[in-house]
């Protein structure tokens, strides 16, 4: 074949492949076989092999394609990505009526659309074709994400027409493919993501789009943002022109005359939310005509068009089966639900932690019961209440058991604690789980060392102490089973980068009792080396602001143990970090952030951050970032769902922030 033979039929397959790719991942109405796409899209990555200037950045064949970054480039927006106001309740809905309607008069219409759970991104065209996608980051600075993007099949490379414009959207896990992840996940021991949202802002922020692409993630967009000489007068016009232009469109949006249309809405998609096969959390209800929108306006934050109704928490009922006791590495045994398997908010829930025997005894909860089942912020099962009045007569009352159901020792009850606890050092749960506690995302974050490969090297006696891990070869690991080539070679790639982890993780992965992530950084920033802090006496751990008497004597003791010693001179062997790395917070004298010397409370769900960044990043500026809400909180950050914590802050007179505004201040101070 010839170039210009080459070229032709090139030309031919993009059509194709491009038009079959639309009818699949945004039509859902496939028209050929998924051999036949296979064998046209090999056809046309052979060509391309062949002829390699006939390969174009908008080529099927380059969905997946270039090496992992090292990181992602900052993107500024061309005009800011606002979040929207929230709308809990009726009231909610009908006070932002009235204020539109004192706006615009009474000559208005609304558009309903599904508020879909994951993550917003902005896509930028140029002369149709797709040239950058980013993330909202704090609205004004997003990061490029686009080789991630193009992986999601439903975004086209190039559009219908060669156009210029941004669009935005929700990129999000469809059910199946978060529920067959978690399945992976659960099989190679690792931890699980907690919802779908969680999931798909996890792929599309990996620096490697070749993870991304096996993830199978969609997307809807869902706004105009930008578009040269537009003559669309109303936001139903702009989704309509979107389509035409080969984007996916959420259909299931629907224009509403006035409120009681949006209302009713609300209850139809309320009741039918389990039907879909992508989790939605709410309705977007957003004024239709654009030149109604611009006399509304915006807040520094959102717009005054437009408003976010949040579902409520979903309840669910099901039967409680058994009650499972469990072992932590502190010796505390913990009474679990075994659940008769529910989907509750995204999720197929089998377990809800049942806290203490006391908690147990004051919701009277008994095998056998059918109970209501929540996930608190849509991430922790919670037993809510029990359905006394179902109850047949055959339930079965619990009682914590007098020894350990690991080891056999007995348990006490220490003074002051509400917990039964298993005193016996040599107890193998403990020691199991202070060796998954070692390896976890907040200590020496060892990634292929998930729950199941933990217990699974530790009940075939290869690793007993954290020390032992160090020491894991290649022959030991790779006949065992669910261990392949490539995993045995990425976890000893991960266990060897583990040890030049700053000190504060090595300390808080040793599982010091009474010392937390936290505490683990203020010791490592303040002593710098392992052997400073193992030299410290008492009364120079209490000096610190933070460390209490009875962490401190915890502290000295496990450095006078001789076992302690042993270990710690086991990992200097084997070449784990034992100094701190990390940046030293700025203090009071040397910065004016509202953060310095002041106790912050998070609480809700946010967006833009982790809890974890969130907290370094105001620890990193002098904040305390505590668990709690007192009178000596002198600041909480409210995400989305915010609860008791919110309401406790505002019956104190607390200072409250939301999670943009805590974005702006770290942006003025670049942290």
């Amino acid at each position: 074949m010839d170039l210009q033979a080459a070229e032709n039929r090139v030309s031919q397959l993009h059509q194709l492949l491009n038009q079959y790719n639309y009818e699949y991942y945004v039509l859902d109405k496939p028209s050929v076989s998924d051999a036949e796409y296979d064998q046209l899209l090999k056809e046309l990555a052979n060509l391309e092999e062949q002829f390699p200037q006939l390969k174009t950045v908008d080529s099927p064949t380059q969905r997946v394609g270039g090496e992992a970054l090292s990181m992602f480039a900052k993107v500024e927006h061309r005009s800011p990505m606002l979040s929207l106001a929230n709308a809990f309740n009726e009231s909610d809905l009908r006070d932002f009526d009235r204020r539109v309607q004192q706006t615009v008069g009474e000559n208005y219409s609304y558009i309903c659309e599904l508020k879909i759970d994951g993550l917003a991104v902005s896509l930028h065209y140029e002369n149709g074709l797709f040239i950058q996608g980013a993330t909202r980051g704090d609205g004004a600075v997003g990061e490029d994400i686009s080789a991630n993007l193009k992986t999601i099949r439903s975004i086209p490379l190039r559009l219908k027409d060669p156009i210029t414009l941004e669009v935005r959207g929700e990129a999000f896990m469809p059910k199946k493919s978060f529920e067959a992840l978690n399945q992976k996940k659960e099989e190679n021991g690792e931890e699980p993501f907690a919802n779908p949202r969680n999931a798909a802002a996890g792929s599309l922020r990996q620096l490697d789009p070749k993870i991304a692409a096996s993830r199978n993630l969609d997307i809807f967009l869902y706004a105009l943002a930008g578009i040269e000489n537009s003559q669309i007068t109303s936001h139903s016009e702009g989704l309509s022109y979107l389509e035409t232009l080969g984007l996916k469109v959420n259909q299931e949006r629907r224009k509403c005359a006035n409120i009681e249309a949006v209302l009713d809405f609300i209850n139809e998609w309320t009741n039918k939310r389990p039907t879909l096969p992508y989790e939605i959390d709410g309705i977007v209800i957003k004024v239709d005509s654009l030149e109604q929108q611009k006399l509304l306006g915006t807040t520094a934050k959102s717009p005054r068009w437009a408003i976010a109704y949040k579902f409520p928490a979903e309840e669910v009922v099901t039967t409680l089966k058994e009650i499972e006791l469990s072992v932590g590495r502190t010796g505390v045994v913990t009474p679990t639900a075994i659940l008769e398997p529910v989907r509750v908010a995204g999720t197929t829930v089998q377990r809800a932690s049942l806290h203490n025997e006391d908690l147990i005894r004051e919701k009277d909860i008994r095998i056998g019961d059918q109970v209501v089942v929540i996930k608190a912020g849509d991430i922790i099962p919670e037993v809510l209440k029990v359905l006394v009045e179902n109850r047949s007569g055959e339930e079965q009352e619990f009682h914590m058991p007098d020894h350990c159901p690991e080891c056999a020792s007995e348990l006490v009850r220490l003074d002051g604690e509400v917990a039964l606890r298993c005193i016996n050092p040599k107890c193998p749960a403990q020691i199991r789980e202070g060796l998954i506690h070692f390896v976890s995302r907040d200590a020496m974050n060892i990634e292929g060392l998930g729950e199941k490969v933990v217990s699974q090297l530790f009940q075939a006696e290869l690793i007993q102490d954290v020390a032992d891990i160090y020491h894991l070869n290649y022959d030991q690991l790779i006949g065992l089973e669910r261990m392949g080539e490539k995993s045995v070679t990425n976890l000893l790639k991960a266990i060897e980068a583990s040890k030049e982890n700053s000190l504060d993780k090595l300390l808080f992965g040793l599982g010091v009792r009474h010392v937390g992530a936290k505490a683990a950084k203020t010791l490592a920033i303040q002593f710098e080396t392992m052997d400073a802090l193992a030299a410290a006496s008492k009364e120079q751990l209490t000096n610190i602001n933070e460390i209490g008497e009875k962490m401190a004597d915890s502290i000295v003791t496990f450095f006078e143990q001789e076992e302690a010693q042993e270990l710690l001179t086991e990992l200097k062997t084997a070449g784990v970090n034992m100094e701190y790395r990390g940046p030293k917070p700025i203090s009071p004298e040397e910065n004016d952030s509202i953060f310095s010397g002041k106790t912050i409370v998070l609480t809700g769900k946010l967006e833009q951050l982790t809890r974890n960044e969130a907290k370094e990043r105001i620890e990193a500026l002098g904040g305390n970032v505590s668990e709690s809400v007192s009178k000596k909180t002198h600041l909480v950050i409210a995400g989305e769902d915010a609860g008791s914590k919110l309401a406790k802050a505002q019956q104190f007179g607390i200072e409250v922030w939301t999670e943009e505004k805590l974005l702006e201040e770290l942006k003025r101070l670049e942290v």
